[in-house]
């Protein structure tokens, strides 16, 4: 816990953030090993001390996700059978109720690794459009979003999926499929990393030690997760800055636009979640 908190102040002093959150969770067991937020305050001394820092930011804020959602639309489409693995997706410009989907590095064919790794919102967009929107919102939830963490954690918040609406736009199932429209905790993405971990099993997260370690449920096919933990590696290697020496690890990035008085203002919030080691993943963390 002291690591990590030591590490997130460092953090947000060196790229100038408003402020940093990180949890990291065991993969095997669902314990919550570290939950931390910067800048805070000293629980000893309260006098004069803003309310803002005394919130559990990991539990307490929602955002929208961002791109760490798209690996859970990869292997929503490979379990629902509308990709082949091998298949090339069109990912040239294309337009959904007058909106163009952008990406920031367009290319105009991808593989499923290519769009993990080159993050298309084209690529996913095309995925979810071959699904009804109950498929993707089934794996949401089937990964923890929206579904509170049980922890008795004062202030907890669950997020919003919107996941038994009736009538999506086309534009609202891309936008999804990329991360917008949707918010989650922090807590709640380590969980869904965890899972992903786990190789398809979610297990509820505990803030004391697990012993012995929960069975949990199977939600999602393991050789297919698998595939996606061995892309999120690719993502890792491709994006040198979050490598670990002597480590293999598995990530994917986001970056959302922040959320003020209801509508979205020029400031960001910038997600990275990942699975370690590669080869017999032990943790989920995430950091924004």
């Amino acid at each position: 816990q002291s690591m990590v908190y030591r590490e997130i102040k460092k953090a947000v002093s060196e790229n100038n953030a408003e402020s940093g959150t990180a949890v990291l969770v065991d993969v095997r067991t669902g314990e919550v090993l570290a939950m931390a937020t910067a800048p805070s305050y000293n629980p000893n001394n309260r006098v004069g001390v803003k309310s803002e820092l005394m919130r559990n930011r990991a539990i307490t804020d929602t955002f929208e996700p961002g791109s760490t959602v798209k690996p859970f639309v990869v292997l929503t489409a490979l379990q629902r059978g509308v990709v082949k693995r091998d298949e090339i997706i069109d990912t040239t410009s294309f337009k959904l109720s007058g909106k163009e989907i952008v990406d920031v590095a367009p290319r105009a064919h991808q593989t499923l690794d290519e769009i993990l790794m080159n993050s298309s919102n084209r690529g996913v967009s095309r995925l979810a459009l071959r699904m009804p929107p109950s498929a993707l919102m089934e794996t949401y939830q089937n990964a923890g979003l929206s579904k509170p963490t049980d922890l008795g954690l004062i202030g907890e918040q669950v997020g919003i999926l919107n996941a038994n609406r009736k009538r999506w736009a086309d534009i609202e199932r891309a936008t999804v499929a990329y991360g917008y429209g949707i918010t989650a905790t922090p807590l709640q993405i380590a969980r869904a990393y965890a899972t992903l971990g786990s190789f398809g099993v979610y297990r509820p997260l505990s803030i004391t030690k697990v012993d012995p370690p929960v069975i949990g449920k199977r939600v999602f096919s393991e050789k297919i997760t698998k595939d996606i933990v061995g892309i999120l590696e690719k993502v890792a290697i491709k994006n040198k800055r979050v490598m670990v020496e002597g480590y293999r690890v598995g990530v994917k990035t986001g970056t959302a636009r922040k959320i003020e008085n209801g509508h979205y203002v020029k400031k960001y919030v910038a997600f990275t979640a990942g699975i370690a080691p590669i080869s017999d993943p032990r943790y989920a963390l995430v950091v924004l």
